[in-house]
């Protein structure tokens, strides 16, 4: 069993930053699969990007743009996204996500899931 936690999330001028981060317990965090996703109001929850185990890479969501950077430090059982550039359209409550297999972008996939931390950027 995974337990995830997000902190990070606030308001936020557009074009600025944030930091979410979330920290895991729980065995056999390095061999989970690590993911962001968000949902806006009123949208169905939307896949941001993710991080493999063992340097295997990252994967992000259309709408990134190379904005945002995912990241992981196994030692500290934490997983990382840095958001830049920031605009409105960023708004959402932002879900950190955890497997062990499946398909990187797809939420059913994702065993465990935090609570979620809001993300609110102002024009």
């Amino acid at each position: 069993q995974v337990h995830l936690v997000e902190s990070g999330g606030g308001l936020v001028q557009a074009g600025g930053s944030l930091r979410l981060s979330c920290a895991a317990s729980g065995p056999r965090f390095s061999v989970h699969i690590m993911a962001w996703f968000r949902q806006a109001p009123g949208k169905e929850r939307a896949f941001v990007a993710a991080i493999g185990t063992s340097d295997t890479g990252t994967e992000y969501g259309g709408f990134v743009k190379g904005r945002f950077a995912i990241s992981r430090d196994d030692a500290m059982q934490t997983v990382y996204l840095q958001m830049n550039n920031l605009s409105p359209e960023d708004t959402a409550v932002y879900y950190c996500a955890a497997m062990e297999v499946g398909t990187w972008a797809r939420e059913y996939d994702y065993a465990y899931w935090g609570q979620g931390t809001q993300v609110t950027v102002s024009s």
